[in-house]
């Protein structure tokens, strides 16, 4: 039901946009990505939280923040990943994630609040 895409291979510095596309009976008043480093436990990235009525708001680990954009195409459900200047420490597994529940914000880093997961795609930050 969460379909992820966009991994690959990119030097230090580089951009890289990751897709996570909802299909089926997807809710998703919350979208999130996890990542997974080689050798190390999933972390979370950020999330894109349901406001007031359509509008949407992102929160982001504060490792990428001020480096990676969250937005997110409400008519196709799907939300993107907008990496810029990455670094080696970016290379992990990415995976996107939904649940229909809108979580308090302190809870969005928790993986066991949602439901649905996608297959996880590869980003390779590398020289």
């Amino acid at each position: 039901q969460l379909q992820a895409s966009g991994g690959g291979s990119v030097q230090p510095g580089g951009s890289l946009r990751l897709s996570c596309a909802a299909s089926g009976r997807t809710f998703s008043n919350t979208m999130a990505w996890f990542r997974q480093p080689p050798g190390k436990e999933r972390e979370f990235v950020g999330a894109s939280r349901r406001s007031a009525g359509s509008a949407f708001n992102q929160y982001y680990a504060a490792s990428v923040k001020g480096r990676f954009i969250i937005s997110r195409d409400n008519a196709k459900i799907t939300m993107y990943l907008q990496m810029s200047s990455l670094k080696l420490e970016d290379t992990a597994v990415y995976y996107c994630a939904a649940t229909s529940r809108t979580p308090i914000v302190s809870s969005l880093s928790d993986a066991s609040i949602y439901e649905y997961w996608g297959q996880g795609t590869l980003v390779t930050v590398s020289s």
